[in-house]
């Protein structure tokens, strides 16, 4: 059986007090869900302050993005190793938002990925489709090439010890989820093109679904067979919205 995760993304939204008020929020809605893995991605800047408020407590945290490289004349970068050493434990690579405001290609987001590794984080590898791939039938297609250019270049048991989120890209902040049966299908289409690479791989990694997940939407996607938990974007921002949602991958 695969652990549920629920990871928020804040992306580029928080400050001190929020970061706080959110966080003491969620401690005991962590800890109650028994069976359930809760984490964080903030801000680098907030990395510190979540280390210390969740010392000792049920919820995990990582980052939203780490450079190539681990140290050097690179200004504004944050390395692997700089965010390990705050306790993290996951960080993400390959969020769409990288890719496209960022340029960063699948090849760049495979070596990311395995500096990420390298450096004792799991990496959380996020992939999927735009509206224009999806109508033209091409979602399959594109997931595979995505999580195939991490395999050609460490292997396919370098995703052992990582996470998968599948986010349909037109659905990312826009309110549009996917239905439980779209994202069950894509999550069942990847377990089996994982499975025809490597079958002990296929069935422990974790395949989160991202895109506008909220209370109302999580219990019916996370009873899907191959959906285990949510990569959540907005709904994390709010205590009572992410409790939800934890309580929902308990069911």
């Amino acid at each position: 059986m695969r652990t549920p995760l629920v990871m928020g993304n804040w992306k580029l939204n928080g400050t001190k007090e929020s970061v706080a008020e959110l966080l003491n929020g969620l401690a005991g809605p962590a800890a109650k869900a028994t069976g359930v893995e809760v984490a964080v991605c903030p801000p680098a800047i907030f990395l510190g302050q979540t280390e210390a408020l969740t010392k000792d407590g049920a919820i995990e945290f990582g980052a939203q993005n780490c450079d190539l490289n681990v140290a050097g004349a690179f200004t504004g970068e944050t390395s692997a190793v700089m965010v390990k050493s705050f306790g993290a434990k996951y960080s993400l690579v390959g969020h769409s938002e990288r890719r496209t405001l960022h340029a960063e290609t699948d090849e760049v987001v495979a070596a990311k990925f395995k500096v990420i590794q390298d450096n004792g984080l799991v990496p959380v590898l996020c992939i999927g489709e735009t509206l224009e791939e999806r109508e033209a039938d091409k979602t399959n297609s594109v997931v595979e090439t995505q999580l195939a250019a991490v395999i050609a270049a460490h292997g396919v048991a370098a995703l052992e010890n990582s996470v998968i989120a599948y986010e349909p890209v037109w659905a990312i902040g826009t309110g549009k989820v996917a239905s439980k049966e779209q994202a069950q299908e894509v999550h069942a289409h990847i377990r089996q093109w994982l499975t025809a690479q490597d079958a002990n791989v296929a069935a422990k990694v974790q395949i989160l679904y991202g895109g506008s997940v909220g209370p109302a939407t999580a219990a019916e996607l996370f009873a899907q067979p191959d959906i285990d938990g949510g990569l959540v974007g907005g709904a994390s921002l709010k205590v009572a919205d992410f409790t939800a949602i934890i309580e929902a991958a308990q069911a």
